[in-house]
């Protein structure tokens, strides 16, 4: 996976990456940069989604467990 630190920051990077984009700043030679960047961003951040998905149903039957005990 690609180092983009906090979850705040990578968002912020891509948000940078893509006011970019819209404010037409971008130049032929950066595009594939700016563009290779964002999708590492893009695919770091919905591992991270997919990794807590995955540990929210892992213990959410425990929490049911603990809440459901008289």
């Amino acid at each position: 996976m690609s180092n983009v630190g906090s979850w705040n920051d990578a968002a912020g990077e891509l948000n940078a990456i893509v006011a970019s984009f819209d404010e037409g700043e971008v130049s032929v030679d950066d595009l594939f940069v700016k563009l290779e960047r964002a999708t590492a961003i893009i695919e770091e951040l919905e591992a991270r989604l997919r990794a807590t998905q995955a540990k929210v149903e892992e213990l959410a039957p425990r929490l049911t467990r603990v809440v459901d005990e008289p």
